[in-house]
């Protein structure tokens, strides 16, 4: 038996992932396009608001329409207003993290903020990975979700989210 969908409503989850690093000669990088619309998808199926810089900013399409000051401000809103934040870093063929410098500053202030984190990333963590980043849930309240089971596993993503949310609640 399948594991039920949480109801999300009144939480609100910041995604966040690669933009710049992530827009090639044809366009966005496919695999996290694929990956950070199936976590969006998860959390609206189950009623939850989504903070989405790749939405807004229509997949790095409009990108160049904001100035870094707009982003910077916008984000930080997102940051401050958001219950969860669910970054996504997925992997290149090597092994390495795709660049994302903007993800990493909200990592920071996620953890400084004590917001719940959900890493959307490779399991196990790349070991190319910065010791910061793979040692981060010793100084914050971070959970890691393997990347390759968002469509196989949505409740438990989703079960994530909502029992960090829960975490801050009490």
């Amino acid at each position: 038996m399948a594991n039920p969908i949480p109801d999300l409503s009144g939480l609100n989850v910041f995604v966040g992932g690669p933009i710049q690093h992530a827009i090639q000669g044809t366009g966005f990088h496919d695999p996290l396009r694929d990956a950070i619309s199936d976590v969006i998808e998860a959390v609206r199926i189950a009623n939850g608001t989504v903070f989405s810089a790749h939405e807004a900013e229509r997949f790095g399409a409009d990108t160049a329409r904001f100035t870094p000051d707009q982003v910077a401000v916008r984000d930080f809103s997102w940051m401050r207003r958001c219950d969860v934040f669910v970054p996504v870093l997925p992997v290149d063929e090597s092994g390495e993290l795709l660049r994302t410098d903007g993800t990493h500053v909200e990592l920071g202030w996620a953890s400084a903020l004590d917001k719940p984190i959900v890493v959307v990333t490779s399991a196990p963590v790349s070991e190319h990975a910065s010791h910061l980043l793979r040692g981060l849930r010793s100084a914050a309240r971070v959970s890691f979700f393997d990347i390759t089971r968002i469509r196989r596993d949505r409740a438990h993503l989703l079960a994530l989210l909502e029992s960090g949310a829960l975490e801050v609640a009490r």
